[in-house]
Parts: C-alpha cells; sequence; structure tokens
C-alpha cells in the first residue's frame, strides 16, 4: 500500500523536488506535489495522505482523521496550537520550520544599525528636505543587548552582534538555561528587574498565552528612555499603544517593528506616524531567502527518515504548550 505525501508549497525549485523523491523513495513514500493555484487538487489529494508539508490552515481542516503527521513549512505554529479542531486526528504529529534564523538575525543587524545610527531622524529629515547636522551614534561594538527569547532566531541575533564586537549579550528564556551564544541567561520571570538595564531589547517570542502583551505598558515604563525595542517574533507581545505613546513622548530612543497586531496594518493606524519607530510588513522570515529555502526542505528530508524509522523529529511542537 502507497504512503503518500501531500506537498503544497510555492517555493520549490526542480532541485527541491528531486530532494524530496530522493528521501520519499528511501523511506517508501510516495511525493504528491501541488501549487498554491491548485488547492482542490491539493485537497482531493491530501484523502489519502499520511503527512502534509505545507502552511495551509484551511487545506489541514480538509485533512481526514487518517492524517498523522503535518509539517508546517513556517515557524510560527500558533494557529495550529490555537484552534485544535483543526486537526480531524487529535494524535497527528506538528512540527515547524525552525530554519528562519539566518535571515531574521540579518534582518534584526540591519535595523539594530538603523536605529543606532539614528536613521529614522535622518530620514524624517530627508522627506521635509533639510540638510541637518550630524547625530551622535551609538555602536553595535561594546553595546549590551537583551534578548527576549533564546531559540533558533534569538541565537542567531546573538552570535552576529557577538560577531560585531557586542561586549555583552543577556538571554531571557522560559527555562533560564544557560547556552554559549550568551553571557548570561534568565528566566523570563526576571524580566522586570532586567529591563531598567536594558540598551536593546530584541524581542523574537512565539505566541503563546504567557507571552501576550508581555512587553506591557509598565515593562515598557522600566526601560530607559535611551532604550530600542526591536520585535521579530510575534505582534501579540507588545503592547502597541504604550508603545506608541512612550516613543512620540520621548520615553524610549526608538523601535523596530516587523510584527504587529493587526496584519495588514490599517492605512489609518497611528503607529505609521509614530516618532523614530522603523516598521517592516512582517518580512524578516518568509521564504524569500535562498538559504532559508534549502534548509527548509533539508529538514523536512531528515525529519521524514527520522519519522519513517521511529525517530524523535526536529521541531515536534508541543501543542498545548503553542511551541
Amino acid at each position: 500500500m502507497s504512503r503518500d505525501i501531500c506537498i503544497y508549497e510555492e517555493f520549490l525549485t526542480d532541485a527541491h523536488r528531486a530532494q524530496i523523491e530522493d528521501a520519499a523513495r528511501e523511506t517508501g513514500f510516495t511525493p504528491h506535489f501541488f501549487a498554491l493555484s491548485q488547492f482542490e487538487e491539493a485537497r482531493a489529494c491530501l484523502q489519502h495522505c499520511e503527512v502534509l508539508y505545507g502552511h495551509s490552515p484551511e487545506l489541514l481542516r480538509s485533512a481526514p482523521a487518517d492524517l498523522k503527521w503535518y509539517c508546517c513549512a513556517s515557524a510560527g505554529v500558533d494557529p495550529y496550537c490555537a484552534d485544535p479542531s483543526m486537526f480531524a486526528n487529535p494524535d497527528c504529529l506538528l512540527t515547524n520550520s525552525n530554519v528562519y534564523g539566518v535571515t531574521i538575525a540579518e534582518h534584526v543587524v540591519m535595523v539594530t544599525l538603523m536605529l543606532l545610527r539614528r536613521m529614522p531622524e535622518y530620514e524624517a529629515g530627508v522627506r521635509r528636505r533639510e540638510w541637518g547636522s550630524a547625530l551622535p551614534i551609538r555602536s553595535i561594538r561594546d553595546g549590551e543587548f537583551t534578548l527576549l527569547g533564546t531559540g533558533n532566531i534569538g541565537v542567531n541575533v546573538a552570535e552576529r552582534l557577538r560577531g560585531m564586537g557586542a561586549a555583552k549579550l543577556i538571554g531571557l528564556s522560559r527555562s533560564g538555561r544557560a547556552h554559549p551564544a550568551f553571557d548570561e541567561v534568565h528566566p523570563i520571570s526576571r524580566l522586570d528587574s532586567i529591563l531598567p538595564r536594558t540598551k536593546v531589547l530584541v524581542m523574537s517570542l512565539p505566541s503563546t498565552p504567557e507571552t501576550i502583551r508581555i512587553l506591557s505598558r509598565e515593562r515598557i515604563a522600566l526601560l530607559p528612555s535611551d532604550a530600542y525595542v526591536i520585535n521579530v517574533g510575534r505582534g501579540t507581545a507588545v503592547d502597541q499603544p504604550a508603545l506608541m505613546e512612550a516613543l512620540n513622548a520621548g520615553k524610549l530612543a526608538g523601535a523596530a517593528l516587523d510584527v504587529m497586531v493587526p496584519e495588514p496594518l490599517p492605512k489609518d493606524d497611528p503607529l505609521w506616524e509614530t516618532k523614530n519607530l522603523i516598521l517592516t510588513p512582517h518580512i524578516s522570515g518568509n521564504m524569500t531567502l535562498g538559504y532559508t529555502c534549502d534548509a527548509n526542505v533539508a529538514l523536512f528530508c531528515a525529519n521524514l527518515r527520522s519519522y519513517a524509522a521511529g525517530r524523535p523529529m526536529t521541531g515536534l511542537v508541543d501543542r498545548s504548550r503553542g511551541y
């Protein structure tokens, strides 16, 4: 009896398909490839599939109870964890693709430099056609950074900041477990004591009940007035109105948000006009970098081999915890 895989993705190249076909042949599976424009065809195929590889809540909802593994091609799996009814099989395995660390870390380095070198202020002057004088700037070199989230993204950010001469890297995670990429790692329960000495806060948390508005109005007030906030995790982690008020009042030096609530951000949202704020439309990750696509497929193939052999898979999600 054929063991079928439904693959519903747009980014795959011929080389990626060949890589998947080799792994499937090796493990006794048959892959079926569909572009995003072939939803109905993918849904029909899915009815006899054991594995689904893609990122589509709509397609997952149409899966039968025979589906045993959903490999989400995205790192963010909060929609799937928040709604158990998406899974006809309550025991269906869910894995995510934590391969976005490189591209998101480069985005963090970019916006960090833009903030430290006062680019939002220079850009505002350029829009007014003003030739301003040079402003005092700060550097990653000898700087101190607080990373709220020490997973794949946080570690990649820490490694790049270290490579550019950062003096101190403080990590905050649920466990507080030490990691060689950081000088210190503390449990998130110590966040309130860390914020008053934070100069640059980089947030890369998943969306779980514990992380919603973790950067609250009260915690924003704990940050020094020369601090910067960068969020590349989930928009739900930040009290946006409070952050906007702090920026406009000069109580924070600046911020960069790649994620926000809602998305897309409405055209009349006051966040667009907030002072010293860099906004990007959730583009720090995605499948826009070739390396990310290659790593995504490589991880799926490695997990397919592990799944077929009954070994633990990388990125296995505990849906009750949300990550």
